[in-house]
């Protein structure tokens, strides 16, 4: 494999003799951590050539480290740091100090956030089987997108994204969601998160009150919060956001929330909620930050448009993503918003790195244009509408008498509530403990109240898999019910 070069800070003018130099900074280099036990080092001719010295130089400086027990260096051999070495302190490769030697900001954010989850089953994640990802067509599409080049797809772009995927993205809202916009009314983010990082920096400033569902998305509310907001807690019920509460609270900058399948209850905003909180927007200028990040896998009914479809007074931002659609790990999202508040966004954009995967989103608005995308989501929609249907079963006859999973209209996730006296945390801790990574109602309060109900994602299983995993977290439940009896 092809490496690169290897580079030592060397200094002509100094006492020290060159070949000492070397063989101290690699001597350095290995007591920091840049290179560990059983790394290969350059070749003499190899290191004399980058480092602009003779090879007898480099060789001078092996046999010194060498001597002194650094590296193993045998003819004909690749040259290797010592196999005896110790790991350097901090146990991490490059790393300079245990800490920042400086005073960092931290924000609060959601704990469960920060764990490695590797290994664990995610029992609670509303994603998408990735093994359902039309990666053939994606490669080819990127692969074409690659080969047409121009300035829109291999330099930097427009900092509102790839005209076309914008223009695709415009059609599709237009004619499957109600929203009146074209491709200048639409700038593509780093998936829907990415759009509400920019909606808050755009819209908000310290101290402005913004109300959240109090049960709800907390990336959304850590982005909200780092933007400078003073977050209002708003309940949830069966039809959503509680939007009547909004009015005794005074001086609300923006509403931030989950209309088509609330999060993480699943409850849809009822229609009277919708006008009267498009009402209480309009004649209070509040900005209204909608995210419908699964719009698309409404299994029951028509599915209910979203509340941008309707705003005749320009009070509602829209986000959405790609993700469920095709892949999480391509952060394909957008925002459209009225334009004193995109023009801000993309302002913004260019401060935060201008530069959009202009290949990937290429091929995504080629995917769309082709109709790929449209059978993608028919096909998964399908697929998902007998997943959630087996997963009520499945919950049903494994946790009947304990759970009671409410029938969601769509997306790719069950919220169950829980009888009051069973202990979720203690249930969390064991399910994690058997190889479980599980949430529940208390992860998903703004203010960490316990909540009798746990998340069940569906969407990445096949029904045989989620019906074994279920059995798993099963066999953690009864100890930690008994000891809440």
């Amino acid at each position: 494999m092809s490496r690169w070069s290897f580079s030592v800070p060397l200094d002509v003018d100094a006492p020290v003799a060159l070949y000492d130099q070397i063989a101290r900074a690699i001597a350095d280099d290995v007591r920091r951590g840049r290179l560990r036990a059983g790394d290969a080092l350059p070749g003499t001719r190899s290191l004399a050539e980058t480092l602009g010295v003779h090879r007898n130089t480099v060789l001078a400086a092996y046999d010194t480290l060498r001597a002194e027990g650094w590296i193993d260096a045998r003819p004909g051999s690749v040259t290797r740091v010592a196999e005896a070495m110790p790991a350097p302190p901090q146990g991490r490769r490059g790393r300079r100090a245990a800490g920042a030697g400086f005073d960092v900001a931290v924000a609060r954010g959601d704990p469960d956030e920060a764990h490695d989850l590797r290994g664990l089953v995610r029992i609670s994640d509303g994603t998408p089987d990735l093994r359902e990802v039309p990666a053939l067509a994606l490669s080819r599409a990127h692969r074409a997108a690659l080969r047409a080049g121009g300035d829109e797809t291999l330099g930097y772009g427009h900092p509102a994204g790839h005209p076309g995927l914008r223009a695709a993205v415009a059609e599709m809202l237009s004619a499957a969601r109600g929203l009146a916009v074209d491709a200048d009314d639409v700038a593509i983010t780093a998936g829907s998160q990415g759009g509400i990082d920019l909606l808050a920096r755009a819209l908000i400033r310290p101290g402005d009150r913004v109300a959240v569902e109090r049960l709800g998305y907390r990336p959304a509310w850590d982005a909200l919060r780092a933007a400078g907001a003073e977050l209002v807690p708003v309940d949830v019920d069966a039809q959503g956001m509680r939007v009547d509460d909004l009015v005794a609270e005074p001086s609300l900058r923006a509403v931030y929330l989950t209309p088509q399948h609330q999060f993480p209850t699943t409850a849809t905003l009822s229609a009277a909620r919708r006008v009267r909180l498009l009402e209480l927007a309009r004649t209070r200028r509040v900005a209204v930050i909608e995210d419908d990040y699964d719009h698309e896998f409404h299994y029951d009914a028509r599915p209910v448009l979203p509340l941008a479809s309707a705003d005749r007074a320009g009070v509602v931002c829209y986000v959405g993503t790609l993700s469920k659609v095709v892949a999480p790990g391509l952060r394909a999202g957008w925002v459209a918003a009225p334009g004193a508040a995109l023009r801000e966004i993309v302002r913004l954009r260019t401060i935060s790195g201008r530069h959009n995967d202009g290949p990937m989103q290429a091929a995504l608005a080629s995917l769309m244009e082709e109709g790929e995308v449209q059978r993608r989501v028919r096909r998964l929609k399908r697929l998902l509408h007998g997943r959630r249907d087996a997963a009520l079963e499945t919950v049903a006859k494994v946790f009947g008498g304990v759970l009671s999973a409410r029938v969601p209209a769509g997306g790719m996730t069950l919220w169950a509530e829980a009888p009051p006296d069973l202990d979720l945390g203690a249930w969390k801790r064991d399910a994690r403990a058997a190889g479980t990574h599980l949430r529940v109602g208390s992860d998903f309060d703004l203010e960490g109240r316990a909540t009798p109900a746990l998340r069940l994602g569906f969407g990445r299983f096949t029904e045989r898999e989620f019906a074994r995993a279920l059995r798993s977290l099963a066999r953690t439940m009864p100890r930690a019910y008994h000891r809440a009896r």
